[in-house]
This record gives structure tokens, C-alpha cells and sequence, in this order.
């Protein structure tokens, strides 16, 4: 059997024929295989979808109890037969609840890893290598430019800032799922047991993550009282990127504006941003990361999606192991 008839690239994302499903589909279909609950792979509106029961939790509390048809959770590293075809999924370590997955017929395998990372995340279940025939991988960050720093030597970054101006309010962009979790276990992590301040666009999730056994501390609603902005003096405010860009961000006490992101390795986004504090914590593989982990699954081919494809491909046809892009549309860098 060759690749292409196990999966393939469509305009509604990747397709098993065989099986007559979609993995992340970008606009509703009836069967979807779902990796992770951020929004440019998990969309409401399909006939049926297969995901992590995380993820299927995580689905409710962003678009509601309504979000697909029916839905079955998988458990990791089981076996399920999805139209003939066998799938399972196997932890990506991206965040909470997120998935790679395996779809094997007539002896070939291929894996998609959706969104992945292999450093160390206590908010998440790690990365697991899965071998396989063909290896689909991201490439958010696939440029040997980007080599992401130690994530706690970024949160001391702040801490050290806090220390330097503490009469300032420190607000720190994460985005809602996975970013705002891990910033504030590393946090924790790194001995910061103040109370941490919260958009209330979080909240669910930072619940959901707490209700998971995920300790996030002592968490407090971001709510400014006029008359008192000094209340926040030397506090952390984590809250999703856009909300800096209003009034919100502007009533705190001289507010310094952090954004955790691995694209603030990339100084004129941090510049256009009106970011003071870059934080270089991404919940991606950086190039050495993704170009370890092929080395490490030796798959007989590589295909490379949303992101820099080309660079990386390169690098797989250099080094021996057929490659190639697939250019599916559709997936953004919520989680990065």
C-alpha cells in the first residue's frame, strides 16, 4: 500500500479514505479525529469526532456541551477501529490532553504528530516516540535559526524584573490553552508563591487544568477596581495577548507588558507588539528538537505541514530520508 492511500491531503484537511475520516479537519465533516483542543485543529460542528477525553473536555468549555454530533474518547496507546482502519493515540506534549496519532492498515503506519514538543512540561503528559512508516510533522519553528532557551531561565527573566521594578504591574500574554498553564507552573516551579492574577478568559481552563491535577496555586481574578490601580503594584497578570492591546491592559499600575511566546525569538515582533519583557517559552519543537526526533524514528518518509516546510524538508533530503510538504491550510500558531 503506498502512503497516499492511507492519508492524504485534502482541502478539508488530511483524509483516510480507507476509513472515511478526517485528522483536524479545517472545516466540519462527519468523522474527525481530533489532536488537540486548540482552535486551529479541534472546530465544532462535525458529525463525530475521536479525541482525548481531555481534549473532548476542552472542546466543551470552548464552544459547548453542543460542539459535534457524538463523541467516544480514546484512551492513550489504544487500539480503536475507526471504518477498518486501526488508530491510536500516543501523548505529543504540547498541551493538556494533546495527542499524535497512528493510523495503520495493511502493515504501513504513518503518524501524525499534530502539534508536539519534547521538553519538559509538568502541564502535560510527555512526548512519546512512536515508530512509524511515515512521520507527519509540524514545523513551527522549522528554521535552524530557532533554538529555544531553558524555559525557567525566561521565568527568572521576569521574576528578576519584578525584583528591579516593583512598583510596576508585570502583564504577561499567554495564550488561553497550555501557554497560561505552563507560565504559571513555572512560576510556581521557580518559587514565585505570590498570589497570580488572571483575565477572566482563563479561568475555565486554568480550572479545568487544577481539576486534572495540575497545582497552579493561588490563583485570583484580574479585576481592577477605579479607584485603586495601585493594588496591583508588583503583581503578575497573566492574560490572553489580545486583552493588552485594549483599555484593560492600560488601568493597571505602570504596566510592563511580557508576552511568552517561542516567536519572541523574533525581536521585530516583540517590537511590534509593544512587548517590553520578551519571554522565549514556546510549546513547539524548536530545529533541533524536530530534527532529532526524525533521527530518533528513522521513518522511511517524512511529511512536513504548516509551517516552514521547506527547510526542513531539505533537511531530511540531505540527510537521506525522502521528504515532502503537504502546505494544508488552515493551522495558526495559537499554542506556540
Amino acid at each position: 500500500m503506498k502512503p497516499d492511500q492511507l492519508l492524504r491531503p485534502m482541502p478539508d484537511g488530511l483524509y483516510c479514505p480507507l476509513g472515511d475520516f478526517h485528522i483536524d479537519p479545517v472545516r466540519p465533516v462527519e468523522r474527525a479525529l481530533i489532536t488537540h483542543g486548540h482552535s486551529d485543529h479541534a472546530r465544532a460542528g462535525h458529525g463525530f469526532v475521536l479525541a482525548t477525553q481531555q481534549t473532548l473536555d476542552i472542546m466543551a468549555l470552548r464552544y459547548g456541551p453542543e460542539f459535534c454530533g457524538s463523541a467516544q474518547p480514546a484512551r492513550y496507546g489504544e487500539r480503536l477501529d475507526v471504518g477498518g482502519v486501526s488508530v491510536s493515540f500516543h501523548p505529543a506534549g504540547h498541551v493538556l490532553g494533546s495527542a499524535q496519532i497512528a493510523v495503520e492498515a495493511n502493515g504501513l503506519r504513518i503518524v501524525v504528530s499534530g502539534d508536539y514538543k519534547r521538553d519538559s512540561d509538568p502541564t502535560c503528559a510527555p512526548y512519546e516516540p512512536v515508530a512509524c512508516d511515515v512521520f507527519i510533522t509540524e514545523a513551527t519553528f522549522g528554521l535552524p535559526v530557532f533554538h529555544h532557551p531553558d524555559p525557567r531561565a525566561e521565568i527568572e527573566k521576569l521574576l528578576t524584573s519584578i525584583e528591579q521594578f516593583p512598583e510596576r504591574s508585570h502583564l504577561v500574554g499567554a495564550y488561553s490553552l497550555g501557554k497560561a498553564q505552563r507560565v504559571i507552573r513555572l512560576l510556581r516551579d521557580c518559587g514565585y508563591d505570590r498570589p497570580i492574577h488572571i483575565h477572566g478568559s482563563l479561568a475555565k481552563l486554568c480550572d479545568y487544568y487544577v481539576s486534572q491535577g495540575i497545582d497552579l496555586g493561588d490563583l485570583r481574578p484580574a479585576t481592577l477596581e477605579k479607584s485603586d490601580p495601585s493594588a496591583f503594584r508588583g503583581a503578575i497578570v497573566v492574560g490572553p495577548p489580545s486583552a493588552f492591546q485594549d483599555r484593560w491592559a492600560r488601568r493597571f499600575n505602570e504596566p510592563l507588558v511580557a508576552f511568552a511566546s517561542g516567536w519572541m525569538m523574533v525581536r521585530q515582533r516583540a517590537k511590534q507588539g509593544g512587548v517590553e519583557l520578551p519571554l522565549v517559552i514556546s510549546d513547539h519543537c524548536d530545529w533541533p528538537e524536530l530534527t532529532e526526533t526524525i533521527r530518533e524514528l528513522a521513518p522511511a518518509e517524512v511529511w512536513v505541514t504548516h509551517g516552514r516546510e521547506e527547510a526542513l524538508v531539505r533537511w531530511c533530503e540531505l540527510s537521506g530520508i525522502p521528504a515532502r510538504p503537504l502546505y494544508l491550510v488552515g493551522y495558526e500558531d495559537e499554542g506556540d
